[in-house]
């Protein structure tokens, strides 16, 4: 770790950059929860699961995320190259990061409301180096968030294309991979189509 003391930082990587294409391009950060956007109600489950700070990735509909939603106190990076997919969002977020002093990062995904703050410090708590590598179970099949350490950044972004974000690199490294179990306190759902809507209300 970076620091003299033995806790290690533990930033939340919000990817929130996702057009909603099969939603009628509804950019899924300014979906409606519980009368705000979803991208806050994301922050908050990142901030109470324990994570600190919080970096959230923008991309369809930047600015009006930037005026609708409150997202005070979190650094925000605009992933012009949305459009590529989540890999795109997921390598601009660890680039950010890079510049911080963060031991690892908590990698979660604005459109799974099912996922509170009890999954979020369960996987944070699996960081005990800037080595680690841990994600949420659901039933054994490995979910979201992903906690990845800093010192493997670099490779997880160098394999991040597509809509594939870190599946590639957590696949090829499943010996390492802590997996911890959710089931019990989360649903791994997300938001992608319009029947889905209906998990907003």
């Amino acid at each position: 770790m970076s620091r003299t003391d033995q806790t290690p930082v533990v930033a939340g990587l919000l990817l929130a950059a996702g057009g909603g294409r099969r939603l009628g391009n509804r950019p899924k950060a300014l979906l409606e929860y519980r009368g705000r956007p979803l991208v806050e109600h994301a922050v908050r489950v990142l901030r109470s699961g324990g994570c600190a700070p919080v970096h959230v990735v923008l991309g369809a509909a930047a600015q009006e995320v930037r005026d609708r939603a409150d997202l005070t106190g979190c650094a925000l990076t605009v992933n012009p190259g949305w459009t590529e997919g989540m890999g795109s969002s997921l390598r601009a977020g660890l680039g950010a990061l890079a510049a911080t002093d963060a031991d690892a990062a908590l990698v979660l995904l604005v459109d799974q409301p099912g996922v509170g703050p009890e999954a979020v410090a369960r996987v944070r708590s699996a960081c005990g180096s800037r080595t680690g590598l841990a994600a949420a179970s659901y039933g054994g099949e490995r979910g979201h968030p992903v906690l990845i350490g800093a010192d493997r950044w670099a490779d997880v972004a160098a394999g991040a294309v597509g809509d594939r974000g870190a599946r590639a690199y957590l696949r090829a490294h499943r010996d390492a991979l802590v997996l911890v179990e959710c089931s019990d306190v989360a649903e791994a759902y997300d938001i992608d189509v319009p029947e889905d809507l209906k998990r907003l209300d």
